[in-house]
């Protein structure tokens, strides 16, 4: 259920408590263990007042995770801003917006899981997230187009093989496909982006701890290694970090 913006301020502050203590919830016993009653509880609230704004679980659980994505994909856009604002290259600002995207998941681990760990069972998650969703890989997609159109991309060595694969809202996002040498750079973009979402889901998870003494420096340059594979080059400077 979407919280509708003709809400009086009173119930704006209601749904803010109520998200609260639900994210309090998430960090404790993860969004399976997520229920109105413990909500409720948490909050020091009446179970009714919690199911007149939210009346099924599934309801706060999709509020929680359009938060989470929206606030992660202003994470990004704000860091892509102040990059490009700065004229940076599209690979210092690719940098900057996995950095950003980083801060926010480690600083928010309960959502993080909540939209790329395990799925929670019996939860569908319905249209209302998609655009929230997006806004993480439309910023990825406009750092790449500003690339091409920069002419700050190396041709690939190969194309990939076979008719695309892509469906048509995916090259929507990105404005159409380009021509050759680059004409599969959507596919190689979407390998991007899985890639930084699969690398964090190693270091937020602490499966890379054990194998690098700098996480945060190994971050960097798995960023600029992937990076490669759309033709795009990521400074890694001295003090660069």
């Amino acid at each position: 259920m979407n919280v509708s913006a003709t809400q009086s301020s009173d119930d704006l502050a209601l749904t803010a408590v109520v998200k609260d203590a639900a994210r309090r919830q998430l960090a404790q016993h993860g969004a399976s263990g997520l229920s109105l009653d413990a909500v409720a509880r948490g909050g020091g609230l009446d179970v009714s007042a919690v199911e007149a704004l939210f009346p099924h679980r599934d309801d706060l659980l999709t509020a929680l995770v359009v938060d989470a994505y929206d606030a992660s994909g202003a994470a990004m856009e704000q860091a892509d801003r102040a990059a490009a604002d700065a004229g940076a290259p599209a690979g210092a600002r690719l940098l900057a917006v996995a950095r950003a995207l980083r801060g926010w998941s480690f600083a928010n681990p309960s959502e993080f899981t909540l939209i790329y760990g395990s799925p929670v069972p019996g939860y569908h998650a319905p249209q209302d997230t998609v655009p929230p969703a997006s806004r993480t890989p439309a910023v990825l997609a406009g750092i790449l187009r500003s690339a091409l159109e920069g002419g700050e991309l190396t041709p690939p060595r190969r194309t990939l093989p076979g008719p695309s694969l892509l469906r048509p809202e995916a090259l929507a996002l990105f404005g159409g496909a380009p021509p050759a040498p680059f004409s599969d750079i959507v596919e190689r973009g979407i390998a991007l982006w899985s890639s930084l979402i699969g690398l964090l889901i190693f270091q937020v998870f602490s499966r890379t701890h054990d194998s690098v003494r700098d996480e945060a420096a190994y971050f960097d340059q798995a960023v600029a290694v992937t990076a490669e594979t759309v033709g795009l080059v990521v400074p890694l400077g001295e003090g660069d970090r």
